[in-house]
């Protein structure tokens, strides 16, 4: 019994430390704004650039589902409960598409050209996830028919844009993940029943010219 109440304490320490926030948040995402969550794979203890999962070689450490898988994905409060209530410091993972946005993805310096791009045009922006390399903009929910007519018009779409739709995922601030902190950019607007986010179209035309301006073209891993 003693060792089940230390576990207890510990547990109730690491939720004082973090669990909170994150817990309120994910509620907030599953539950108010209908968006399903699950918890990702926690970075290891090797230090930033380590993911707890078994690839070596992982590509967005800390910032992926590993167990419960994709698919478990859920708006349902108790199973949101359950799971950053086992696991407070686990970051939030958004399972993109279907009724939850998607997002269109690109790294940090073309990602601040191409908002600043899309003000001047007067276009209006939902809310944009940053991480410490790349930075996000959430998007309605786009068909892979869609993004392919979209992108088959365009001379040139450079590999550092990336896509993340039906079957994709994303980590949602407040988490941190082996790559470090993920921020909002531009915040939902307090009190939103569910953030407004824009069409597809209009964020990858200013996507693909600020890449383009950059030069920044080439695949990013």
């Amino acid at each position: 019994m003693r060792e089940i109440l230390g576990r207890r304490r510990r547990l109730l320490s690491r939720r004082r430390e973090s669990g909170p926030e994150l817990i309120d948040a994910a509620l907030t995402f599953a539950t108010q704004w209908q968006w399903p969550v699950l918890p990702g794979v926690a970075a290891d203890s090797q230090g930033r650039s380590h993911c707890g999962c078994p690839d070596p070689e992982c590509t967005v450490p800390g910032a992926h589902p590993f167990d419960p898988g994709l698919l478990a994905a859920t708006t349902d409060e108790r199973m949101v409960r359950w799971w950053w209530s086992n696991r407070p410091t686990a970051p939030i993972v958004l399972a993109t598409g279907g009724k939850a946005p998607c997002a269109v993805s690109l790294p940090a310096l073309p990602a601040a050209r191409a908002l600043a791009a899309l003000d001047r045009l007067g276009i209006r922006l939902g809310p944009v996830v940053a991480g410490p390399d790349r930075w996000s903009i959430l998007v309605k929910p786009y068909s892979l028919e869609q993004l392919g007519e979209l992108l088959y018009a365009k001379d040139f779409v450079p590999g550092s844009l990336r896509f993340h739709g039906e079957g994709g995922y994303l980590a949602l601030p407040p988490s941190r993940t082996g790559q470090g902190e993920i921020r909002w950019e531009r915040a939902p607007l307090p009190g939103s029943a569910s953030p407004w986010v824009p069409d597809v179209e209009a964020v990858v035309d200013a996507a693909v010219e600020a890449l383009t301006r950059t030069g920044v073209s080439a695949p990013e891993m």
